[in-house]
């Protein structure tokens, strides 16, 4: 039998290496709960079943750490080590579409984290950012439309960081900047300052976030038409649409008007202690039939509006990579009726569906097109084969 199923992933490394991100093996030493994971995964992926609080979405944290590099559930580093050891360890050999070794350690006494790609250390971390393209798929990404503004520019942020190194390099200094900023302001409030203190930081702030603005801008009008298309392919009767909310928006010398804005509100800014205008402050309007789905929308439709934002996530990632990202789906059909979520899985299927990590409690939470991937079980951390054995690697 494993013959058999060996010689099929065999075929399919064949036909789709070009096509598709693969995570060939993954290796996690201390990482939360899982002290030792050494896996051999197949070319189509793999479905891990166990109890909430074995480990299951530790895994896949661990694997998109090599991606963003942090955790997505906003942990910090030292808390992502499991209890009484020195640091963790996550690697992988991985082919995103080329051949590419991958690993990233973080040490809990020097708080220190180095990221290495085929054996040589990343200068920068940020150049590490987006080694293992993939798209994580969670019950939580309903926050994307209930929750605050600051969910949904998260999550431009993310998108566009991974793919767009100009706008990576203008969040970078815009953030630095706005920290400066509001860090004179706060000392502003405490004694007599001059606004030359607190001005001094705003030609960048203006330069960095029109290239913000300007490039979110862009992303949501590019991908608007096709948003409403999956979120009435989910299942969404009304028109769904999303709209980047900017004064500076439609803006034609977006860093004068944005500079311009900086010196309207310097002393409101100096009283308060915070600088409030920018793109730190605009929003990703989601909205079903013109109403704003975060105050009106039902729990299915702001998992339908979340799932589709993810489906663009993964669209222009693979634009970026030039292959299928790797689909890490934590149990993300457990909030949704069964035909939304048989639909969701259509549309994943016919984009071409790339390596599919599952993680369920169950083996009858497993969706009906997902049944074909190999089986593990987790339990404390440990993951072992249900079915077949021989994706599981044991280390001496």
């Amino acid at each position: 039998m494993s013959t058999a199923i060996e010689a099929d992933t065999a075929q399919g490394d064949t036909a789709t290496s070009e096509e598709r991100i693969r995570l060939d093996h993954v290796s996690i030493r201390d990482f939360r709960n899982l002290e030792r994971v050494d896996l051999d995964l197949p070319a189509e992926g793999a479905v891990i079943v166990g109890d909430n609080g074995h480990g299951k979405t530790n895994f896949l944290e661990a694997i998109y750490y090599l991606q963003i590099l942090r955790s997505f559930r906003d942990a910090r580093d030292q808390d992502l080590t499991r209890f009484d050891t020195a640091g963790f360890h996550v690697a992988a050999r991985a082919h995103t579409p080329s051949a590419h070794d991958i690993a990233v350690g973080f040490d809990r006494a020097t708080k220190r984290k180095k990221v290495s790609i085929d054996g040589g250390e990343s200068r920068r971390l940020s150049d590490a950012l987006g080694a293992l393209p993939s798209v994580l798929f969670s019950p939580r990404d309903v926050e994307l439309v209930s929750g605050s503004p600051a969910e949904r520019r998260r999550y431009l942020d993310l998108v566009l960081a991974l793919t767009d190194r100009r706008y990576l390099h203008a969040l970078q200094h815009y953030r630095a900047n706005l920290a400066r900023r509001n860090a004179a302001l706060r000392i502003a409030g405490k004694r007599a300052s001059t606004y030359e203190e607190v001005a001094i930081w705003e030609p960048a702030l203006a330069e960095h976030g029109s290239i913000l603005i300007e490039t979110r801008a862009r992303w949501v009008d590019e991908h608007t038409a096709e948003f409403t298309r999956l979120a009435e392919r989910i299942g969404e009767q009304g028109r769904a649409e999303m709209h980047y909310s900017s004064p500076f928006a439609d803006a034609e010398a977006r860093r004068d008007v944005l500079l311009a804005a900086f010196d309207e509100k310097r002393a409101l800014d100096m009283r308060r202690g915070l600088t409030h205008v920018g793109p730190h402050r605009d929003d990703l309007e989601i909205t079903l039939d013109r109403r704003d789905l975060r105050m009106f929308g039902s729990a299915g439709q702001q998992r339908s509006a979340a799932i589709a934002l993810r489906m663009l996530e993964a669209a222009t990632l693979r634009e970026k990579a030039g292959a299928e990202p790797l689909l890490l789906l934590d149990d993300p059909f457990a909030e949704l009726d069964i035909h939304r979520a048989g639909k969701i899985l259509v549309m994943l299927e016919e984009r071409g569906l790339g390596q599919t990590i599952l993680v369920v409690p169950r083996e009858a939470d497993i969706p009906a097109g997902l049944m074909r991937l190999d089986r593990l079980t987790i339990q404390n951390g440990a993951i072992k084969p249900l079915l077949p054995p021989h994706i599981l690697r044991t280390e001496a």
